[in-house]
């Protein structure tokens, strides 16, 4: 959450010539409401299960760029899914950089809490390994700009195809 999945999705796809698909964002367009709000009428695990059905879907498809939610690794399906048809890019970030990016948004759920930053911390101890147990290519977000990143992520994808 705040790793910056969709900005360096989205030029990353543009890069590549691929179609950029945001699972949040396509959530959204089918269901005609906001993430929050799927949130507070299904609670996570409606949300989840919508998540599911859509990684399910585009995770065979080919010539995409996919840009999930960050709790999308929660589910032992969707790594499966991931792993097994895609390749897969972790924008690992430090918890004061996830913060710094998604302290005055309010389309976080997660975040709706007393302190949302003891939430960040919380959350990334608890993905961070499951981010790591299917990532073929792990890059820390918070260091460079977007452009820099998505250059050593075409470096990492182009190492990959010749191994």
């Amino acid at each position: 959450m705040g790793a910056g999945k969709t900005t360096v999705g989205k030029l990353l796809a543009k890069r590549l010539h691929k179609t950029f698909i945001d699972t949040d964002h396509e959530i959204e367009k089918r269901t005609g409401v906001h993430i929050p709000l799927i949130f507070e009428l299904e609670g996570e695990a409606g949300f989840r299960s919508r998540e599911a059905a859509v990684i399910e879907e585009f995770s065979r498809q080919h010539d995409i760029v996919l840009a999930t939610g960050g709790g999308a690794v929660l589910s032992q399906q969707n790594r499966d899914n991931l792993s097994r048809f895609g390749t897969v890019i972790y924008l690992r970030a430090k918890v004061e950089d996830l913060w710094q990016r998604t302290r005055h948004d309010k389309n976080r759920p997660l975040l709706q809490t007393s302190d949302p930053q003891a939430k960040l911390k919380e959350l990334l101890a608890q993905r961070d390994p499951l981010y790591r147990e299917i990532a073929d290519i792990v890059m820390d977000s918070g260091i460079q700009s977007v452009h820099a990143l998505v250059h050593q992520i075409e470096e990492q994808l182009k190492r990959l195809k010749s191994e």
